[in-house]
């Protein structure tokens, strides 16, 4: 992985980008854009994306969630990001990881159902113990310990996120129940996902 060559290792970038307040400075976005671009395209695509990107145990981030965020920021539908997409999915990142550093409260590296359920309602869910730790279950790494890493955390707070729009769009009394159809539901949110 380009990650664990010395090369990338020796880039004056990389202690800035992955130490604790994880912010790469702007005018090294365009150096780290094209070491990422490995196949000079001037476009990066999901292969590519997910080679530089690692969780704190050094696992390469999952396809789905790498996959997600190329089709957040492409906005040419053609699935890959060029630089202005890439600042942008920089950005997002960034508060991602804060966050994620935020309520990880243990510094394991993995987010818990516990620290889960205090991020989710900080956020503004009133979500029960157990369906976050159904989540947690469900995105845990299978074979790991329990716990999601950063790139299940992107993944399910951003999918919950889309999913409550859907949900918003159609609750417009704010009760807190809307009526729909199945496929009504399913459109509105793979429109948000895919």
């Amino acid at each position: 992985s380009l990650l664990h060559t010395p090369y990338f290792q020796t880039l004056p970038f990389f202690s800035t980008m992955y130490s604790g307040n994880g912010l790469l400075p702007q005018h090294c976005l365009p150096l780290w854009f094209q070491t990422v671009d490995t196949d000079r395209s001037g476009f990066i695509n999901m292969k590519e994306l997910k080679q530089a990107l690692v969780n704190s145990n050094w696992s390469a981030f999952n396809d789905e969630t790498c996959l997600m965020m190329i089709n957040m920021f492409d906005k040419t539908r053609s699935g890959r990001i060029d630089l202005f997409g890439f600042s942008a999915l920089w950005d997002f990142m960034q508060r991602w990881r804060a966050l994620f550093q935020q309520y990880d409260r243990d510094r394991s590296g993995s987010i818990s159902g516990a620290e889960l359920h205090q991020a989710l309602a900080q956020m503004g869910y009133n979500l029960s113990p157990q369906f976050s730790e159904t989540l947690v279950q469900r995105f845990t790494f299978r074979g790991g310990r329990p716990g999601i890493q950063l790139d299940r955390f992107i993944q399910v707070c951003t999918q919950l996120q889309s999913m409550t729009q859907v949900f918003r769009e159609r609750d417009r009394n704010m009760t807190g129940n809307v009526r729909l159809s199945y496929e009504d539901f399913l459109s509105g949110t793979i429109s948000r996902l895919m």
